[in-house]
């Protein structure tokens, strides 16, 4: 018995470490697949510039305007650009004929945001309805059809405020919850992204606070 005792400890020990190794790979490489939507990029911008802020704090004026005009803007080449990071080059003012504007080709690196098919995030539920829901990843928006949200999960019109709830009653989305979800598309034009998403595989859903 002591013998046999004693292996049954050491396959629990062996199973329990085994559980945690897999745990700790499973949370690294989920956070990997997270933290892919952001990427830190050089880019490039004019500034148009009027004449009343030609002066010793011109330069200072030209970050500024680039703060204000690429700051929380969307491309359908590059994404959401979240921060300027460095200002690498304010190159030479070229005066527009006839005008007395002066343009400056500023070079700079950015975060941006960009979500791309197969990524796993984050999001807050904004809008439920039959068709579905509405969630915010940031500035990107998400919708996730009923067709992509568990068969054990439905609507239900009624509720206050309405929701997606399991048969059991064990799970209910509802408007501001977090949830986790996988990118399935994205619909790109020059001034924006739009995601669609799905809540139909392992590990996603309700995120518990």
């Amino acid at each position: 018995m002591p013998a046999i005792l004693i292996i049954d400890n050491s396959l629990c020990f062996v199973a329990c470490v085994f559980f945690l190794a897999f745990q700790n790979f499973f949370n690294l490489l989920l956070k990997s697949i997270i933290i892919t939507m952001f990427y830190h990029i050089s880019l490039e911008h004019e500034i148009l510039l009027h004449p009343r802020y030609f002066g010793p704090q011109l330069l200072e004026t030209v970050k500024q305007k680039l703060y204000s005009e690429v700051e929380g803007t969307c491309t359908g080449k590059y994404g959401f650009v979240i921060a300027v990071t460095t200002i690498d080059l304010i190159g030479s003012g070229v005066i527009q004929p006839g005008q007395g504007f002066v343009v400056y080709p500023v070079k700079y690196k950015a975060i941006v945001f960009r979500p791309f098919k197969g990524e796993v995030l984050d999001a807050v539920v904004k809008q439920i309805n039959k068709v579905g829901m509405f969630a915010e990843i940031g500035p990107l928006s998400c919708f996730i059809s009923h067709h992509s949200i568990p068969a054990d999960m439905q609507f239900c019109p009624n509720g206050n405020p309405p929701c997606y709830k399991s048969k059991d009653e064990d799970v209910v989305i509802s408007g501001e919850d977090k949830i986790r979800l996988k990118i399935v598309g994205t619909r790109v034009d020059a001034t924006g992204i739009f995601a669609i998403g799905t809540l139909m595989d392992d590990y996603l859903g309700l995120v518990c606070n």
